[in-house]
């Protein structure tokens, strides 16, 4: 099971050094791969087990502007469904994970995507 980890400050940017201590805690959760996430006063890591996409799955992932960015642990049961159908409106995908299409139904239907989801996960995520 992966682990996340993160923060916002509003005054400051985050420390790098701190949010790797965050993730180097949590190394238990996922031994396979890390990724950090830091802008403005947003700083998002994660421990990831390897799963599902195990070469392409790399986290934090973004939308296509790099603009939405997610960490991600758990299992999208309907996940290939919803690829399908957000590839159908002209989102382009960089790997085959279920993490992905949380990112790109946000873009579509913000806080309110997460009805559309069936499975068990937890995630963060930060729109600059």
């Amino acid at each position: 099971m992966c682990g996340i980890a993160g923060f916002y400050l509003r005054d400051r940017d985050p420390d790098s050094a701190t949010l790797h201590r965050m993730c180097n805690a949590i190394r238990h959760r996922g031994p396979d791969d890390e990724g950090f996430f830091q802008s403005g006063g947003c700083g998002l890591g994660i421990r990831r087990l390897s799963i599902i996409d195990l070469a392409g799955g790399h986290q934090p992932i973004s939308n296509e502007d790099r603009t939405v960015w997610v960490v991600f642990n758990g299992e999208i049961y309907n996940y290939q469904a919803l690829r399908q159908e957000l590839l159908g409106r002209g989102h382009r995908f960089t790997t085959n994970s279920d993490t992905e299409v949380v990112v790109h139904l946000y873009e579509e239907g913000g806080v309110e995507a997460v009805q559309q989801l069936r499975g068990m996960f937890g995630y963060a995520m930060w729109d600059g």
